[in-house]
């Protein structure tokens, strides 16, 4: 006899099958804090992990997951999504909003920090949480995913603001977003006569390659140039199905760009970046854009490294890759001062139209200025 419990059973089973694979990593990984009780952690791990998951969510599709050398109590893998200790102790000066989200919010779900370009919050949620992120306070108190109707005075505001050029999709992650939602956003913003690009930050293609589909392809394409902006840290992330994910955003005419962040014990080495942005570069297709010095979000002051520290290390980089691999160091400002370069001046001295500039050998030497 079929019982109702078994109907549902069945119909649960017929969804499963129906999904794509994405869905199934998604369910596969860790969803919440007590999955984290079939993980091999460490004693204070787990004392930490409960208290550490009410402070900022804890998600990791199997993907991501599975790359974690578990062996390996520094893997930067882990470092970057397993809940620690450290992160409770929160340092004087550490701030609930590093770059000023909220003060430049003229409406609700958008950023206005820079004339020609807006941040769009299509979503507060994420397929991973990193424990480093900047924006964990938002995205563990606000918590709320996407309705059209909640974007209606964003999108208002954008057709109102002629300057504006570029929208910013971020969030939480927009591509965690169902290929019919980012069609409707696509649609929505394309319509607006002045915008010209459409800007994706997402870490979609790094710990949920599986996401990446010709559906969503797709879902992306229209009149507006589109640029897709990843987020590697290390060369670890970079994988066969990565680089199969990036490559379907690659030949569907999308700008892949890197956002990098400087974390003390993942990827502070010169050898580290200097694989990583390579490995980017050539493998993937994808130009090293930005690496960013670690922002003053709460409970990771264990993570940050001095500036001094990341200007030595982009300094070196200069020195062993080609341009078109190297990314720019920058901190974004707290009270929204925005991202400003941090590597160290060449420039020597000067007297009138003579400089002296320091080469990439270290050696000093003189240039005059030659103009009509």
């Amino acid at each position: 006899m079929t019982t109702d419990a078994n109907l549902n059973d069945v119909a649960a089973s017929d969804q499963r099958a129906a999904d794509p694979s994405w869905q199934d990593d998604v369910r596969a990984g860790v969803r919440h804090v007590r999955d984290l009780a079939a993980l091999p952690l460490s004693r204070a791990e787990r004392a930490a992990a409960q208290e550490a998951a009410a402070n900022h969510k804890v998600r990791i599709p199997r993907p991501y997951l599975e790359l974690i050398d578990w062996n390996d109590p520094q893997d930067p893998i882990r470092a970057q999504v397993i809940p620690s200790p450290e992160e409770l102790v929160e340092a004087e000066g550490e701030l609930d909003d590093p770059i000023a989200d909220h003060a430049y919010s003229p409406v609700p779900r958008l950023t206005h920090r820079h004339a020609d370009r807006v941040l769009l919050f299509p979503t507060y949620q994420c397929a991973v949480y990193c424990r480093f992120c900047f924006r964990k306070e938002s995205l563990t108190s606000i918590g709320r995913g996407y309705t059209s109707e909640a974007l209606e005075p964003a999108l208002a505001y954008i057709a109102e603001h002629e300057e504006i050029r570029e929208v910013i999709l971020t969030g939480g992650d927009p591509l965690s977003l169902p290929d019919k939602a980012l069609s409707e956003i696509r649609a929505r913003v394309e319509a607006i006569p002045h915008v010209r690009l459409l800007r994706i930050h997402t870490r979609v293609p790094v710990a949920l390659p599986s996401r990446i589909t010709s559906e969503l392809v797709a879902a992306l394409q229209g009149r507006l140039m589109v640029t897709v902006v990843t987020h590697f840290n290390h060369a670890r992330e970079i994988t066969d199905a990565t680089e199969a994910a990036c490559r379907t955003l690659r030949q569907a005419g999308f700008v892949l760009l890197n956002q990098s962040v400087l974390l003390k014990g993942v990827n502070d080495s010169v050898e580290v970046l200097e694989e990583l942005c390579r490995e980017l570069m050539y493998r993937l297709g994808v130009k090293p854009y930005y690496l960013h010095h670690g922002d003053l979000a709460r409970g990771m002051a264990h993570r940050r490294t001095t500036i001094a520290e990341g200007q030595a290390l982009v300094s070196a980089l200069r020195q062993r890759l080609s341009g078109i691999c190297n990314p720019t160091y920058v901190i974004d400002l707290p009270e929204g001062g925005g991202k400003v370069p941090l590597a160290s001046c060449a420039i020597e001295g000067r007297d009138g139209e003579a400089w002296r500039i320091r080469g990439q050998d270290g050696m000093v030497r003189a240039y005059r200025e030659v103009v009509g």
